[in-house]
């Protein structure tokens, strides 16, 4: 039985930092083990221009522990109003790595979302131009699609029609959820990658509803039937470079989350290495962790993998995780996996 690992310093594509008390409370967790990550955009309000995600980059700069190394790769939140050539010069500076679409209402913060894809062309046809990559949350909103086909929906009647129009941009699918986005992902002949949760990899939807309602394994887009967990897990321990991890770690305090209408996300950066190196051991793929966590993801978004390592080791007794963190912003429970965690960051 392998009981050490040596891998390059992983980035987390996907990831929920908030601001002000929460950003301070959290960041730790994620730059304790990650290198970079791809900073989420939907702030109150969102970061919508290149001058906010630099004042937002200097906000996280502030705020991480001394010593640790860590890179914020911004993005930014895609409006019918973006500025494209706003767009393009914080691309060129090297600030923003991606601009974000959520669909208006899809999540935490979408309301100020795209409603109408024609509008926001402009700066789609910008971005094709130039390689700037779309990070996409993939579900329609309209309320008579089931919220379990959304992805699936969106792929067929969104993503699909502007791929075709728009040949050229690059397109990351985030947070995949479904055979459906795997499939599609697989048959893409170029510019489509995928990134994939830590939880999504765990937990199908039986977590959330089975035993009574449990609200901190409710997030969005929804943990989906056992079929589509296991397309995941197939797909992230394959070491296909289209697919990479994105935690999409989303803290929110615990009175938002257990109340009649709860936020949406899981907390997953602290225990995420843990996590993942469980699912791949259980899976005979633990020689593919590092291309999963360490390596697709920098290939796909044009950036050198990390020169430094980082060491697992499996240790004889379970690791213990907090059950929650305490932040300014007030208490945060943790992913709690349904099983024992043998796998430590050394």
């Amino acid at each position: 039985m392998t009981t050490e690992l040596t891998i390059r310093r992983p980035d987390d594509w996907h990831l929920h930092l908030r601001d002000g008390a929460m950003l301070e409370g959290v960041i730790g967790d994620t730059s304790r083990h990650f290198a970079r990550a791809i900073i989420m955009p939907n702030l109150v309000p969102p970061v919508v221009t290149t001058a906010d995600a630099a004042a937002y980059r200097d906000r996280i700069l502030a705020a991480l522990p001394k010593g640790d190394r860590f890179q914020p790769l911004m993005t930014l939140y895609l409006t019918e109003h973006t500025d494209p050539s706003d767009v393009e010069e914080g691309f060129r500076s090297g600030l923003i790595r991606a601009v974000k679409l959520y669909p208006a209402g899809a999540t935490t913060n979408s309301h100020g979302g795209v409603r109408d894809m024609d509008k926001a062309m402009p700066v789609l046809e910008r971005m094709a131009k130039i390689g700037l990559t779309l990070c996409v949350h993939g579900e329609v909103t309209t309320p008579e699609v089931d919220i379990f086909d959304r992805e699936a929906v969106f792929i067929e009647t969104v993503l699909d029609p502007l791929r075709n129009r728009l040949p050229d941009l690059r397109v990351t699918m985030e947070h995949v959820t479904t055979k459906n986005g795997i499939d599609y992902i697989k048959a893409a002949k170029a510019n489509l990658a995928g990134s994939i949760t830590t939880h999504h990899l765990i937990i199908n939807r039986n977590a959330i509803l089975v035993g009574g309602i449990k609200p901190h394994y409710y997030c969005l887009p929804v943990a989906k039937r056992e079929e589509h967990r296991l397309a995941l897990r197939a797909a992230a321990t394959s070491g296909d470079r289209r697919f990479f991890l994105g935690t999409d770690s989303a803290p929110h305090v615990d009175p938002l989350k257990e109340c009649a209408c709860g936020c949406a996300g899981i907390y997953t950066s602290i225990n995420t290495m843990s996590c993942l190196a469980h699912v791949f051991e259980e899976d005979a793929a633990l020689e593919k962790l590092e291309a999963f966590a360490s390596l697709n993801g920098p290939a796909w978004y044009g950036l050198p993998a990390n020169a430094e390592t980082i060491r697992l080791v499996r240790r004889p007794e379970p690791v213990a995780f907090p059950a929650k963190i305490e932040t300014g912003a007030g208490p945060v429970t943790v992913f709690d996996p349904m099983f024992p965690l043998y796998w430590d960051v050394a």
